[in-house]
């Protein structure tokens, strides 16, 4: 119920609208809210009825950020990359079946796809950062989860497993990731993946911005640049 709070972040949802989303009867998911509300994990509204993370959580996430925050190593790599591209310069991490976005920095070109934010949730397959965690995992993993998540349910025919494994394909030849302005038309998307000690992809940097901004011929240069970034961050973060 928490990730479904999270994931309507910020403009909160109804009861009706996260229970849905939790796969819960709206009896069951307003009495799980009631609960945590109580425990200041949500919020609720007065006037429009929405829920909303709570404070309790802000002060959790400082207590556990000393152990699990890696953003201050990032910070600078996607300041960089928003100042040489123009363009929104993302930080995502894997978090199960899906990545969270959790650093970002606008870019100086005035017009931008604002499909990503931070705290935003996308299965893997489906946003840039997903895709090229997706495509560095082995067969197999590949395969365990698409027995378990079924994206085109929730994101249309561009994202059936048969469309997901073809965008792998071609990620891992360029070692890069694009989306093709699958999630909102006309906001084309350029990930690359960030490892961990273990040399697993726990991370990505990506790139969004117009169509306009993502013709073929530059493909090349923003995806060589997110992989050399990816690269010095992976070294940050094996230290």
């Amino acid at each position: 119920m928490l990730r479904a709070v999270a994931a309507a972040e910020p403009a909160g949802a109804s009861t009706t609208e996260l229970g849905k989303e939790a796969g819960l009867a709206r009896p069951t998911a307003h009495r799980l809210l009631v609960s945590l509300a109580e425990e200041h994990l949500v919020a609720r509204d007065p006037k429009s009825g929405r829920w909303s993370l709570g404070p309790e959580l802000y002060l959790l996430g400082v207590g556990a950020a000393y152990r699990y925050d890696v953003t201050d190593q990032a910070r600078a790599v996607i300041t960089r990359l928003a100042r040489e591209t123009g363009e929104s310069a993302f930080f995502s991490a894997r978090r199960g079946d899906e990545t969270v976005c959790v650093l970002s920095e606008e870019g100086s070109f005035p017009l931008r796809s604002h499909v990503l934010h931070v705290g935003i949730r996308f299965p893997l397959g489906v946003a840039s950062a997903g895709l090229t965690i997706l495509s560095h995992l082995p067969d197999r993993d590949v395969d365990g989860y698409f027995s378990r998540v079924q994206p085109e349910s929730g994101w249309g025919p561009a994202h059936s497993e048969a469309a997901i494994r073809a965008r792998i394909a071609a990620a891992r030849h360029t070692g890069y990731a694009v989306n093709p302005a699958l999630i909102v038309e006309g906001s084309w998307g350029i990930g690359a993946a960030v490892f961990d000690r273990g040399g697993r992809p726990a991370w990505a940097l990506s790139l969004t911005g117009v169509e306009t901004r993502f013709k073929p011929e530059r493909h090349h240069e923003l995806g060589t640049l997110l992989l050399e970034q990816a690269h010095v961050l992976s070294g940050r973060l094996q230290v």
